[in-house]
């Protein structure tokens, strides 16, 4: 009456009920917890150069420095995080502009208290039509996706940002 086959395929479905209900309580024990942190964010001083070359205006910009905990996001869910640190401003043509200046994967097992001295922007801001230049409200904020062993990936940003004008000219740099 019950073959070895259909013996087999009862007892892969049951394994597969079990480890689907295993996987949502893993997801419900976290999927609510607050995963923000407060973010310390000073920038030392604005500097932009212009770097002409087949892609238009771009400009490069020093940091200063970012300190942040993350040891209470990790929990035995929590497999890494994706940080990123963003500018958002406004230009006459785009009400809303948003660039992300530095990126880090932080594994689990990883230091998870960071104080980034000295940071420099990893990538470029691309000005639209010149409006970084004497912009007097650009807003730094660091965000960060948790990747979790299983759920949802929650997009959860800092709880500080920092405000700063960006000057009026470039940096020019020597060539030797």
């Amino acid at each position: 009456m019950n073959t070895v086959l259909s013996r087999a395929n009862s007892l892969f479905a049951f394994s597969l009920s079990v480890m689907a209900a295993l996987t949502f309580g893993c997801f419900i024990t976290t999927a609510f917890k607050d995963r923000r942190v407060p973010v310390h964010i000073q920038v030392s001083r604005v500097l932009l150069k212009n770097v002409d070359d087949f892609t238009g205006p771009r400009e490069r910009s020093d940091l200063g420095f970012v300190t942040f905990d993350l040891s209470p996001i990790f929990d035995w869910n929590v497999k890494q995080l994706f940080l990123y640190l963003s500018a958002e401003y406004a230009t006459k043509s785009n009400s809303l502009n948003q660039v992300v200046l530095w990126d880090k994967i932080v594994l689990r097992g990883e230091n998870t208290k960071l104080n980034l001295r000295d940071m420099k922007s990893k990538y470029f801001f691309f000005d639209d039509g010149n409006g970084l230049r004497a912009n007097k409200n650009i807003t730094l904020t660091l965000s960060w996706n948790v990747v979790p062993n299983a759920g949802i990936l929650p997009l959860v940003a800092g709880s500080g940002h920092i405000s700063l004008p960006f000057p009026d000219t470039y940096e020019t740099t020597k060539s030797y």
